[in-house]
């Protein structure tokens, strides 16, 4: 009703919201009924957290909450990247045990013992870069035979209790569940992010890319990688000469399967192409 589109009508959308007004988990859940797999990726504008103000703007106009929204249909289709950067550490688990966003049992298991066990099978240097970086990625779609990247949607691990065996977790989730840990550190995420413009470069095969518009999440940048425009820079790399634009979020929005989601600390690219 609000946007006058129909899922036939558009082959995708860019949305640029405000972080501190607009629960924006909520919304997706709803955009996903409405438009689900048709991709969307943008991010959330990055301001002050105490101020809790900031502005996104459409044909001159300024709003102070909300979002906006913009269709891209025609002979335009919409591929993209999501690096959430993050590289698999351990072997995938089926939750048999889970409660909201805790997770009681892993394998039968408590899940705080296959978190320890997938801790101390990792080497000395590998543990150290882990501390304070370990998340967990949920499968999206169980009907796939094997599990790789970017078919993890991946979340915080908030805190684990050893006595009661409990891990919880930034996410809803259900019993049957699969899983897998992963880390997060500046080589993680330049393993990741290469690795998926590499499949995106072969699923493009010659096909026509107008530009891309890269929503990166402002805890990567100089801050993680040590040196400025290490996404955009890959970016090129890989698929350019590309024109590229966009900014730097609190919070990046884009698909994982054929849902759409919020992600931190994630590279969201989307890819304008030449509909066949």
């Amino acid at each position: 009703m609000e946007t006058g589109l129909n899922a036939e009508q558009t082959n995708g959308w860019l949305v640029f919201a405000d972080p501190f007004h607009l629960d924006c988990e909520n919304w997706l859940r709803s955009w996903n009924e409405a438009y689900a797999p048709l991709p969307v990726f943008g991010g959330l504008a990055s301001g002050d957290p105490a101020a809790q103000n900031t502005q996104v703007y459409l044909d001159g106009e300024v709003f102070e909450e909300g979002g906006v929204a913009i269709s891209v249909g025609g002979g335009v289709k919409m591929q993209g990247v999501i690096s959430q950067g993050c590289t698999p550490i351990g072997e995938t688990w089926t939750l048999t045990r889970a409660e909201g966003n805790l997770i009681h049992e892993i394998g039968n298991r408590p899940a705080y013992e296959i978190l320890a066990e997938t801790f101390n099978r990792m080497s000395t240097t590998d543990q150290k870069k882990s501390r304070g970086n370990l998340f967990i990625g949920l499968v999206v779609n169980e009907y796939l035979e094997d599990f790789h990247r970017g078919d993890f949607l991946v979340r915080a691990l908030i805190g684990a209790d050893p006595r009661s065996g409990d891990i919880a977790v930034g996410a809803m989730l259900r019993p049957g569940q699969t899983v897998q840990f992963h880390r997060r550190d500046a080589q993680a995420a330049t393993e990741d992010l290469l690795a998926l413009l590499k499949a995106t470069r072969k699923q493009l095969a010659g096909a026509l890319v107008y530009g891309g518009c890269l929503c990166s999440c402002n805890g990567r940048g100089q801050g993680l990688f040590g040196s400025p425009n290490h996404d955009a820079q890959m970016i090129q790399e890989q698929l350019g000469p590309l024109g590229l634009a966009g900014f730097f979020c609190n919070g990046e929005i884009g698909p994982v399967g054929q849902l759409n989601f919020l992600h931190g600390y994630t590279a969201s690219l989307a890819l304008f192409v030449k509909k066949d």
